[in-house]
């Protein structure tokens, strides 16, 4: 009697697994005896496209705060202080120097710090 429960047990534990993976979403298919057959839906990992847009945006931000708050002269001094370190601070130079959009960002700031007070 128990040789008859190993299979039933081995049947429902495939069941359960393909019903987990039809979570995700499943697309139906004709078979050639007419009978449709739910399949799961194959989810290819995405790319978090969203975050590294906010994750950049809050860079440029960074960078212009940092511009209005110390000082072009200031801030340039410090980007070329990193220019002259180790292949890591000369990366972070790259990463910091001053831009267009940050510079753009940063006389929007400053314009509306300036209207503040």
């Amino acid at each position: 009697m128990s040789e008859v429960q190993v299979p039933f047990h081995k049947r429902l534990r495939a069941i359960t697994r393909r019903h987990d993976r039809m979570r995700n979403g499943v697309y139906h298919k004709l078979t050639r005896d007419g009978l449709i057959v739910a399949h799961p839906r194959r989810r290819a990992p995405h790319f978090p496209l969203k975050s590294l847009l906010l994750l950049l945006g809050a860079g440029f931000l960074f960078k212009a705060v940092l511009l209005v708050n110390l000082g072009s002269a200031i801030f340039d001094e410090r980007v070329a202080e990193l220019r002259a370190g180790t292949i890591v601070e000369q990366g972070g130079a790259w990463l910091m120097q001053a831009d267009p959009a940050t510079i753009w960002l940063a006389t929007q700031l400053n314009a509306v710090r300036q209207s503040l007070g």
